[in-house]
């Protein structure tokens, strides 16, 4: 027990010391973690009448940015099977801080929902021997069940590479290679439940598409692995971590496939939508031309599409994808296009105009939006400190002292 407290401490150590550039980073998402508490404790204080939410748009910011982080988790799959099934050890190096990545952004989508209840103790409703979970009859115990699972599997598989690794001994296959392979087919089913959250809601036709799954499982596997790309380089030029170029052409071909993949279903479910020129085509008119003077979302809608596709060449274009430096804007586009297209190109429509016609817009209030950045100022906060401690670890600068 001792050894293993010792091990904590060291891990500890580590992650509270770094240069002056780490301690500026950390203290600066510290700050904005602070000013999001702050929001928090206000929304707590006087409730959703800090918020643009409404009874007629009752989702908004904190269920777009989980809808998004969910896909950004799911994403770390595309790590993980190579490393496993294909054996690619370029790719085992930096596994690890894949699944680092995936175990903060379940903490944040938890993060999200928690802010989204209004009061966390509601959460109480739905554990077993004080509320009921509906399990199997309710999709939202299905997500929270996927949810739950897919964190412990990505706590407990570093987790025990990483000790073994301190330890200087081999990890036995028995205790993680079993739940690897559970966390390959886990990862597609967090991100299907979710879109299935969206398709089960009868009223709301914008949602209703037997297509939604795929898009949500293929946006995630492109705009997953570009917050990869821009980690990775991060990596090389201040952690200290030397990711091989091999590592990056993988990602970049996985997003030269999946981004154009997303663009056609998008384009095929607009064309279901707008062609037919139903009454249920409404949110997607208001999504892209508004409506009747409401066009809040217009402009960003078009920013996506701009971005998106701007990206997608870069990425599909052989003389642009070699470049670092155009990869790195085209990764941030990418992130940004499909953050709107999953969020607000997602969430907002689906309620407008509500199922009695109603026309209510909505944008995030101030309260809303700090609390947004705070909760992903503290999922970087998280990552950052893990991963500064697993590459430690790996690069054998934190090793358990032999007997």
């Amino acid at each position: 027990m001792s050894g293993y407290l010792r091990y904590w401490g060291r891990m500890i150590g580590c992650a509270v010391r770094g240069s002056a550039l780490y301690y500026s980073w950390m203290a600066g998402l510290l700050l904005v973690v602070l000013v999001g508490g702050l929001a928090y404790a206000q929304q707590l204080k006087e409730g959703f009448i800090v918020t643009n939410l409404s009874d007629q748009v009752s989702w908004g910011a904190y269920i777009a940015n989980f809808t998004f982080l969910v896909g950004v988790a799911a994403a770390a799959v595309l790590l993980v099977v190579p490393t496993y099934l294909g054996k690619r050890e370029d790719i085992k190096e930096v596994v690890i801080l894949g699944e680092l990545m995936a175990f903060s952004a379940i903490v944040m989508c938890l993060m999200f929902v928690t802010a989204d209840l209004g009061h966390p103790e509601r959460f109480i409703h739905m554990m077993p021997g004080f509320g009921r979970l509906n399990f199997p009859s309710s999709i939202l115990a299905w997500d929270v069940i996927v949810l739950s699972g897919y964190l412990l599997l990505n706590l407990h598989i570093p987790g025990y590479l990483l000790y073994k690794e301190y330890k200087g001994e081999a990890p036995t296959k028995l205790y993680y290679r079993p739940f690897v392979y559970i966390s390959m087919a886990w990862a597609v089913s967090i991100h299907t439940v979710t879109a299935f959250l969206y398709t089960g809601l009868g009223s709301r036709p914008y949602w209703n598409s037997a297509i939604l799954a795929p898009r949500f499982l293929v946006s995630a596997f492109a705009s997953g692995p570009a917050i990869l790309i821009l980690v990775f380089y991060a990596f090389n030029r201040w952690g200290g971590m030397k990711i091989k170029d091999s590592v990056f052409e993988t990602l970049k071909r996985i997003i030269s496939i999946t981004l154009p993949i997303n663009m056609f279903l998008f384009g095929c479910e607009l064309f279901k939508e707008l062609y037919t020129d139903t009454t249920h085509a409404a949110s997607a008119e208001y999504l892209f031309f508004g409506i009747h003077g409401h066009g809040m979302v217009v402009p960003y809608m078009w920013a996506s599409v701009l971005f998106t596709t701007t990206a997608m060449l870069v990425f599909v274009v052989p003389k642009w994808r070699a470049k670092s430096g155009l990869v790195r804007w085209a990764s941030v586009l990418c992130i940004v296009g499909i953050w709107i297209e999953k969020g607000m190109g997602l969430v907002i429509p689906g309620f407008i105009p509500s199922p009695l016609g109603d026309l209510v817009e909505y944008t995030p209030s101030t309260v809303e939006i700090l609390v947004s950045l705070g909760i992903w100022a503290f999922g970087t906060f998280l990552f950052s400190a893990l991963a500064k401690v697993a590459v430690a670890i790996q690069k054998g600068e934190i090793r358990a002292q032999p007997a």
